[in-house]
């Protein structure tokens, strides 16, 4: 696999979480600790996407 379509599968798991923590964080009775757990997850892809794509 190439970096290039490894950092757009990155982008796209990054993009599937940040819509699964909006609709986590609009449904009644969330998780709070499944919401941090998702938010450290997508900055850890964040950070990786950085570090391949310098």
């Amino acid at each position: 696999m190439s970096v290039a379509s490894h950092v757009e599968e990155l982008r796209k798991k990054h993009q599937v979480l940040s819509d699964a923590v909006e609709k986590e964080q609009r449904s009644p009775g969330s998780s709070d600790m499944q919401i941090k757990a998702m938010k450290r997850e997508k900055l850890r892809l964040k950070e990786e996407i950085s570090r391949l794509s310098h």
